[in-house]
């Protein structure tokens, strides 16, 4: 009987490499636009972090508004609580009585609801500018009830471009503000001047109703002389050319000037100090030495004779513990 004859090797063998042949790979993109799609991903993940982030920020510092008095501004939206303010009574603020009654009488209407001007407090240095802001913030909240009582923000000279985010935050809230610079001035060619200048008036949304400004500068027109000088030399129009900065303190309905004390000024600042605080000297002898404190220190002023008093109160061994 005959064998039946062997299968083709060639067909044997393209079954083989059937077999062994891999599936086809699947079609990756290139590696840039493969790198191009994980950083668009990358950056939108990142942006909705950041906006949330901002959302619970916003809502979390509006909620802690009722727990302080007083707050610091961070130009990156939060409001940081000040547990005790560094101030002196408002009876120890000697020789600025007038600037005194009028801040008081225009922060009070305001805290009541009523029309008021923002306010420029200027001129001599160590004169009690900043700490008249401090002192009447804190008469003013005296027998208020909490949810009635005025809230204190301070805003440093270079976050003035932050403003108007500070009162965007603020624009709505429950209470009244004052907002608060310290040393407030413009030098060169800082254009962050205008960030103030359209919150004070100029801008379409303009000055919450709950908000106040007040600033304290050694300048009454906020700039440097040399730097107006400037602008008259240069500018093709020179009124025109510096009216725009210098309009910049017009905004404040309440310029109040203070200017270097008497002498007799001085000694009685000395001595409210230490009455307040118990520093037991005879008159003679205090007045001569703070007159001799003051002489080394080349002039007169609140500070001064703040200066003067911790001075004595630490050679006599008496706490300022009522500060």
């Amino acid at each position: 009987m005959s064998k039946k004859p062997p299968k083709p090797a060639a067909r044997h063998g393209i079954k083989a490499a059937q077999r062994k042949t891999p599936p086809a790979a699947t079609k990756q993109p290139p590696p840039d636009v493969a790198r191009d799609a994980a950083e668009r991903i990358a950056l939108a993940l990142e942006a909705i972090a950041t906006h949330l982030s901002a959302a619970s920020n916003e809502s979390s510092t509006t909620d802690s508004l009722g727990h302080a008095d007083a707050f610091i501004w961070h130009p990156d939206g939060r409001l940081a609580p000040v547990p005790r303010v560094s101030r002196v009574d408002i009876s120890l603020l000697k020789g600025i009585d007038r600037m005194r009654d009028i801040l008081i009488e225009n922060t009070e209407r305001f805290a009541n609801g009523l029309p008021a001007n923002n306010a420029l407090l200027w001129g001599a240095r160590g004169m009690g500018k900043s700490s008249l802001v401090k002192a009447t913030h804190a008469s003013i909240n005296l027998d208020r009830k909490p949810a009635e009582r005025l809230k204190l923000i301070e805003i440093h000279r270079e976050d003035i471009e932050s403003l108007p985010a500070l009162m965007d935050l603020l624009r709505g809230a429950s209470f009244n503000f004052i907002v608060f610079c310290d040393d407030l001035s413009f030098d060169g060619n800082d254009a962050s001047y205008k960030s103030l200048k359209a919150v004070l008036e100029g801008g379409i949304e303009g000055r919450p109703d709950n908000v106040i400004l007040y600033a304290t500068s050694n300048r009454r027109h906020l700039l440097a002389r040399e730097m107006i000088e400037n602008e008259r030399s240069t500018a093709i129009n020179p009124g025109e050319a510096v009216e725009e900065k210098v309009s910049l303190s017009d905004r404040f309905g309440l310029w109040l000037g203070f200017h270097r004390c008497s002498q007799d000024e001085y000694l009685a600042m000395v001595k409210g100090y230490c009455s307040h605080f118990g520093i037991d000297l005879g008159e003679e002898e205090l007045e001569r030495e703070a007159l001799e404190w003051s002489t080394t220190r080349g002039s007169r002023s609140g500070r001064v004779a703040w200066q003067f008093t911790q001075e004595l109160a630490g050679r006599l061994g008496v706490r300022l513990s009522g500060k």
